[in-house]
């Protein structure tokens, strides 16, 4: 399993977003989100929670117990 910050960035990249995109996708103020994505700060479950739908992926994989990016089918709740 890769690391948790360097799936973040990566998987971000991937994407096209930048990190003012995601304060937008998901409330996290940009410099937090940096913090976030530099290791500098652990993210809450419910910013993990955000990172994950934002990033259509699992929180699994942004807690690096995962190396498959794809995210669980969702329940339509």
């Amino acid at each position: 399993m890769g690391d948790t910050m360097s799936q973040l960035l990566k998987l971000r990249k991937k994407r096209g977003f930048t990190q003012i995109k995601m304060q937008m996708l998901t409330g996290i103020d940009q410099s937090d989100y940096s913090k976030i994505e530099t290791g500098k700060r652990n993210m809450s479950f419910e910013q993990c929670k955000r990172i994950a739908l934002a990033l259509d992926t699992s929180m699994d994989y942004l807690a690096g117990l995962t190396d498959e990016p794809k995210p669980y089918p969702r329940s339509k709740k």
